[in-house]
């Protein structure tokens, strides 16, 4: 149970580090449950969601739950993705790349690249009925940090141990870890409201790869960084997955 909340600590803003108090070492291992914490994180933007759309339009209740996810996490994944763009967009090498990564100061492309992620996720989900919407991101949230979770398994970590933002390398998962992550990030799927919508998952599994391999030739392994920039765009590209089937079955 410790590492369970190990991950809910790391992951969320939350306050679960009064519950109790977690070895150090335990937060090496929170990637693993990183597609749990997803249930918490879309259950939470969904019930906002629902419930703000019976006062409010349908655009305002999306903005308020993409707002509560960003509350709950303190922007974590984000910042993430901001740091990715600048990264991977202004760096020529390996150790530019992630030295800009490592800068804390947010540039034209981390800029540009989250105008576009929050333009792109707000319409992607507004064009759909609330109920869809709703059903995508109690499955797409939880799904695509499964996924993205992989990321520790194929590739090393980049950079030194004491290089590291948060001082934490993650360990690779063990069996038993590795199932318990393919369960946490299947079962959400369960929420979509029509077989035919399951393809979606298909597009995450695709982005991870290239985003991996990308990040293999490139910097020859993955940052914290670049598990957030991960998350994000495999799970922005399930909701496009989503709209596209929900458009050419209507």
């Amino acid at each position: 149970m410790l590492r369970i909340l190990a991950a809910f600590i790391f992951f969320t803003r939350l306050p679960f580090w009064r519950l109790a108090e977690v070895p150090a070492d335990y937060f090496k291992n929170v990637v693993s449950r990183w597609a749990l914490v997803g249930w918490l994180t879309a259950g939470l933007s969904v019930i906002v969601l629902y419930a703000g759309s019976l006062i409010l339009p349908a655009g305002v209740a999306l903005l308020l739950a993409i707002i509560t996810r960003l509350l709950i996490t303190g922007c974590l994944h984000e910042d993430g993705l901001a740091d990715f763009f600048d990264g991977f967009g202004g760096g020529t090498s390996r150790e530019r790349i992630l030295a800009i990564m490592k800068d804390s100061h947010i540039g034209s492309y981390g800029v540009i690249g989250l105008i576009t992620y929050f333009g792109l996720y707000y319409l992607l989900l507004s064009n759909l009925p609330i109920e869809l919407a709703g059903c995508a991101i109690l499955a797409g949230d939880p799904f695509s940090k499964g996924v993205a979770s992989m990321i520790i398994n194929r590739l090393p970590y980049a950079r030194k141990e004491e290089e590291a933002k948060s001082k934490t390398v993650y360990s690779r998962m063990t069996k038993g870890e590795y199932l318990f992550s393919i369960i946490c990030t299947v079962l959400p799927l369960y929420w979509l409201p029509e077989p035919v919508y399951l393809l979606a998952g298909i597009l995450p599994v695709i982005t991870w790869y290239m985003l991996t391999s990308f990040m293999k030739k490139k910097i020859q392994g993955y940052t914290g960084d670049c598990c957030g920039a991960t998350f994000l765009l495999c799970e922005l590209s399930f909701y496009l997955g989503i709209a596209v089937i929900y458009t050419t079955t209507q």
